[in-house]
C-alpha cells in the first residue's frame, strides 16, 4: 500500500487550517476537492483521519500521516536546493516549530529571522511549556522542539541546548511590604505569587525548596512570558523571572535559582535545511544562555 503524497499534504493542510474550507483556499482547491482527498485516504487506509470538529482534530492515524506529509516536503525542499532550484519560483517553506514562552520572549525569534532571511523559510511557531513540547513532535504537529526533556521522543535526536536560570524577584515596594523581614516562611505563605499558567510548576518548586507548600497560597495567573515579567515588576506579586529578563527594578528574595535545561530534539531525518536550523539556535543558544 501506498500512500499519495499530495493526499498526505491535502491532510497537513487540513490540520495546519483548521477546517477543510481554509484548507481549500490554501491548496487552491475546492472545499469539496479537500473533502473527497481526504475521504479518498480515509477509505484506502481504512482509518478515520480527521475529526470533523472546529477546528479539526486529528486522529492517531492522521497523526501518523501528516507527520509523512511534513517530512516528504522536508525532503523536496533540500532536493530542491541540491539541484541549485530553491528560491527559483519554488513554494516557501513551512517549517513548524515547538519552543516554550520564555525562550520564545528572550532569545528564538533572533536565530529564525536570519533563517528566514537567507532561505525564504516561513516559520509556525506552536507556543507550550518546555515540558509539553516534546508531545507537538509525537503528533507530527512539529519537526522540531524545544524541550526539557533530555530523553530524545521516538524517531528524533537530542542536543543539549543550554539552561536557563531563573530567580525569585519582586518589585522592591511589594518586597518591602511583604517581606520586611526577609522572605521568611511565614511571609511566604500570604505573600501572593504570579503563575504562568495551571501547568507552571516554578513557583511551586521554589517554595517547596523553602519548606511553604505552594497550596493556598495567594496568586495570580499571568499566561504570557513578558507580561508575566511585566506583572512581578509592577508588583503584583513575586515570581520565577528568567535571568533573561531581570532588570533593576526587580529585588532578588534569595534562595537557590531554578536551574531549566533545555535541549533541541527534531525528527531524525537527513535534512540539510533542517540541520541549518539547528545549528543556527544553536549558535544563538550558546551566546545567549548559561551551562
Amino acid at each position: 500500500m501506498k500512500i499519495d503524497p499530495e493526499l498526505a499534504a491535502t491532510v497537513a493542510a487540513v490540520a495546519d487550517e483548521g477546517t477543510l474550507d481554509a484548507a481549500s483556499r490554501m491548496l487552491q482547491v475546492t472545499p469539496s476537492a479537500v473533502s473527497q482527498r481526504l475521504k479518498s485516504l480515509e477509505e484506502q487506509l481504512g482509518r478515520v483521519l480527521v475529526v470533523r470538529s472546529k477546528p479539526v482534530r486529528l486522529t492517531e492515524a492522521g497523526e501518523a500521516v501528516v507527520r509523512l506529509a511534513r517530512q516528504i516536503a522536508l525532503l523536496e525542499h533540500d532536493a530542491l536546493g541540491g539541484l541549485g532550484l530553491e528560491g527559483d519560483g519554488t513554494p516557501r517553506s513551512r517549517i513548524p516549530l515547538a519552543v516554550n514562552a520564555d525562550s520564545l520572549a528572550t532569545w528564538f525569534l533572533p536565530p529564525l529571522a536570519r533563517l528566514s532571511a537567507a532561505h525564504d523559510l516561513d516559520f509556525d511557531l506552536h507556543r507550550d511549556d518546555q515540558n509539553f513540547t516534546a508531545r507537538l513532535l509525537e503528533s507530527g504537529t512539529v519537526m522540531a522542539a524545544v524541550t526539557s526533556e533530555s530523553t530524545p521522543v521516538a524517531g528524533c535526536s537530542v542536543a543539549p541546548l543550554g539552561v536557563l536560570e531563573y530567580h525569585a524577584m519582586a518589585e522592591r515596594s511589594f518586597a518591602e511590604r511583604w517581606f520586611p523581614q526577609g522572605a521568611t516562611p511565614q511571609s511566604l505563605t500570604v505573600a501572593p505569587f504570579v503563575d504562568f499558567d495551571r501547568r507552571d510548576t516554578l513557583q511551586h518548586d521554589w517554595l517547596a525548596s523553602t519548606a511553604v507548600p505552594h497550596h493556598g497560597v495567594p496568586r495570580h495567573y499571568v499566561p504570557a512570558s513578558a507580561d508575566y515579567a511585566l506583572a512581578v515588576r509592577l508588583g503584583l506579586g513575586w515570581g520565577m523571572v528568567p535571568v533573561l529578563q531581570q532588570d533593576p527594578g526587580l529585588v532578588p528574595l534569595g534562595g537557590d535559582p531554578l536551574r531549566v535545561g533545555l535541549y533541541w530534539q527534531q525528527w531524525n531525518l537527513r535534512s540539510a535545511l533542517l540541520d541549518t536550523i539547528a545549528a543556527e539556535v544553536a549558535v544563538e543558544a550558546r551566546r545567549v544562555l548559561a551551562t
